[in-house]
């Protein structure tokens, strides 16, 4: 204990206090010795950063809590599958980073629910870079990022959809077309058809209406 405080820059005080709350996971034991490691040490550095960035003991307990049950990355990224997207791995201190006090425990159950995030050890797993850089800019201009998750929901709801669409018709139309072909096919028309979409709400929002 008093070396893995020394290499956190804590006191043992300190540990036996995160210990007490739960905040770090029980150490190996062999006998009367408790051994500690690299992940319980990631864990205090964590701590100590959220901590510098205004998170409360309380909220990081809960993101602790959050975080230890997440969903496995294998899981999540069903390893072994084509993908165009590239994952993420970050430590809960960068996810800190992107979304500051938005990166709540509640946030982020939703995003392990969701299935954005996965976790990988002492490392939290993003499923996508491009979600990931999307969902920080939204939260910069001001969208909460539970607004985000929302709404994130509903459009996993439309592009599961969509790409069974996609597959049906092409499978049974176009049986020799690969799946490099069908992505870059199913690409241009759905952003066409999402251009063309967004100009027409912007265009009703424009409308004067009538007056009464």
């Amino acid at each position: 204990m008093e070396e893995l405080a020394g290499e956190a820059g804590i006191t043992v005080r300190t540990l036996r206090f995160y210990r007490e709350r739960g905040l770090i996971q029980p150490p190996r034991r062999e006998g009367r010795i408790a051994w500690y490691n690299d992940h319980h040490l990631a864990r205090l550095r964590t701590i100590t950063g959220l901590l510098d960035r205004g998170h409360t003991l309380n909220g990081i307990a809960d993101l602790a809590a959050t975080f230890d049950s997440g969903r496995d990355v294998a899981e999540v990224l069903g390893l072994g599958e084509p993908t165009e997207e590239t994952p993420v791995r970050l430590s809960p201190e960068q996810l800190a980073d992107y979304f500051g006090d938005q990166a709540t425990a509640e946030n982020l159950a939703a995003a392990l629910e969701l299935g954005y995030l996965a976790v990988d050890g002492d490392e939290i797993v993003h499923i996508s870079r491009r979600l990931l850089d999307v969902s920080a800019e939204l939260v910069r201009e001001g969208v909460p990022l539970s607004a985000v998750l929302s709404s994130g929901r509903l459009v996993r709801e439309h592009a599961d959809a969509l790409a069974g669409l996609f597959v049906r018709v092409l499978r049974a139309h176009a049986t020799d077309t690969d799946p490099d072909q069908l992505r870059t096919l199913a690409h241009a028309v759905v952003d066409a058809e999402l251009s063309m979409a967004m100009d027409r709400e912007l265009r009703a929002e424009d409308t004067p209406r009538p007056a009464p």
